[in-house]
């Protein structure tokens, strides 16, 4: 079996957020998209990363209006990134290592992928089957 790359498994053209966006449209975004996890844009550049759980921490918050909180103040900076070409046995055990949910896949300073512990699962369950006899 030839080696996996972390963009064979990679969620392709992912929804993202500006950064001075307001926590109630990364909230409404995650739920019409079914996703978890927003790359956080400004002027097209990566700046951070805002998960679900982000805004449930802050949404538990007495007194915080989710329509004027900004996502910047809710986004993580450090924001784990890897080019496609990547091994996915790298990125997963980075991952694992870091105990984090989410990879954001660049290309030539370009968000062009999120490669989360979903997709992970999703090449665990494909790769097992291949080796299944």
């Amino acid at each position: 079996m030839s080696q996996r790359t972390v963009s064979d498994y990679m969620t392709g053209a992912p929804h993202s957020i500006g950064k001075d966006r307001p926590l109630a449209l990364a909230h409404a975004l995650m739920k019409s998209n079914g996703v978890r996890h927003l790359p956080v844009l400004d002027g097209g550049t990566l700046v951070g990363m805002v998960t679900d759980r982000d805004l449930s921490l802050i949404e538990a918050i007495a007194d915080v209006d989710v329509h004027s909180v900004l996502v910047e103040e809710a986004m993580s900076q450090e924001v784990f990134t890897v080019a496609p070409e990547d091994r996915l046995s790298k990125v997963a055990r980075e991952m694992s290592n870091r105990r984090i949910g989410s990879a954001v896949i660049m290309d030539h300073g370009k968000v062009i992928g999120v490669f989360t512990t979903v997709d992970a699962l999703r090449a665990l369950a494909e790769i097992t089957e291949l080796l299944a006899p």
